[in-house]
């Protein structure tokens, strides 16, 4: 093969390659909700893993003081897989807090966060090692 030919046929196999997977999703009909994480009403290619891997936000106030407990019913199987750590965000989706579970000492995939007269929406974020990001929101 000449060095005409071998560098066509390369940009040619880079160009399908970039091509080939954007055309896949497409006939699919799956993509991941803004290509960053995944939600209820758009769980993309992971339309099965909705249950275990959405997290549950529950809110307890107190004077002014709030308690928000993030739950992801999700098994903690050591690194083999797991919920690598939530994620708190405000209503603008910007970062309030996190928690990195440790899987050898963490069974279940459970933070809690505690705010000071904060009022709107907010927002958790699961990360699965497996199974990518997953975002629920929910008024404070």
């Amino acid at each position: 093969m000449d060095r005409r030919d071998f560098i066509r046929l390369s940009a040619a196999g880079v160009g399908a390659g970039m091509v080939a997977p954007a055309m896949a999703l497409a006939d699919s009909g799956k993509q991941a909700a803004g290509s960053i994480y995944y939600t209820k009403d758009a769980p993309g290619r992971w339309s099965d893993k909705v249950a275990t891997h959405l997290p549950n936000i529950e809110i307890e106030k107190a004077g002014g003081k709030i308690v928000v407990k993030i739950v992801t019913a999700h098994e903690m199987k050591g690194y083999e897989h797991y919920i690598v750590k939530h994620v708190l965000l405000d209503q603008n989706y910007k970062f309030i807090d996190e928690y990195l579970f440790n899987p050898d000492k963490d069974k279940a995939a459970i933070s809690t966060f505690t705010l000071h007269d904060y009022s709107g929406p907010i927002y958790a974020l699961s990360m699965c090692n497996k199974h990518d990001l997953w975002l629920n929101g929910t008024e404070v």
